[in-house]
């Protein structure tokens, strides 16, 4: 036994193998539905919807357990705009000198550029940062291992939670990312990780006609 982390019996119910497959069947349809939205609705969003989704997040495995992430919600108009112009600022020299022309080249089919509105439009922004270090009960500084693996997959489960109730979002990533670290007052210890813009969809939104690949361009069965 670990004084620190005491054990608790742990007995997950056992599904039926054909209701297991339904179940998986309906997960992955219902996720089949998300996709990435760039044009939001203005419409309020309750903030326990908000609240909810990041407690869901949060229940996501992490390195050592030490849950390195913090989620930073916003919905003051004012500080979104200022996050929206910085990103824009950022994104635009992104676009005219950063980018390679294959990366634009890839861009292209998704009707993507440097201005995003939608960061004032959507009812909330939610950053999540990735914590370097945390802080033990005692005070004392605490290296967090596989942060960004950790991370990535709360942020996974925080996209599952939006859109299972009805929201709509957005994996925004500028390049650099430091002015939200300036604008949000984060300490030294977080970086920013992702920029979400969370809302409905607006009742003229429209998204590219992609196709997902194939189950057999995904996976590999005893190679």
């Amino acid at each position: 036994m670990n004084d620190a982390h005491p054990f608790v019996p742990y007995r997950p119910a056992r599904i039926a193998p054909d209701d297991m497959i339904g179940r998986g069947r309906a997960f992955f349809e219902a996720m089949d539905g998300r996709r990435s939205v760039r044009h939001f609705s203005d419409e309020p969003v309750p903030r326990a919807a908000i609240e909810w989704a990041i407690r869901a997040a949060s229940t996501a495995p992490s390195g050592a357990h030490m849950q390195p992430w913090t989620f930073v919600a916003i919905d003051d108009p004012m500080r979104k705009r200022e996050i929206r112009l910085a990103a824009e600022e950022e994104e635009r020299k992104s676009y005219e000198h950063r980018m390679s022309p294959q990366w634009l080249r890839a861009l292209a089919p998704l009707g993507t550029d440097w201005h995003k509105p939608y960061l004032e439009t959507a009812p909330y922004l939610v950053v999540v940062f990735e914590q370097s270090t945390g802080v033990d009960d005692d005070g004392e500084r605490r290296k967090h291992y596989y942060v960004r693996e950790s991370v990535g997959i709360a942020c996974g489960f925080f996209i599952a939670a939006l859109h299972t109730m009805g929201l709509c979002t957005l994996t925004h990533t500028p390049s650099p990312m430091g002015f939200l670290s300036r604008i949000l007052r984060r300490p030294a210890n977080e970086k920013p990780y992702i920029l979400f813009p969370v809302g409905y969809a607006a009742d003229d939104a429209v998204v590219p006609a992609l196709v997902r690949k194939p189950l057999d361009a995904v996976c590999v069965w005893n190679p």
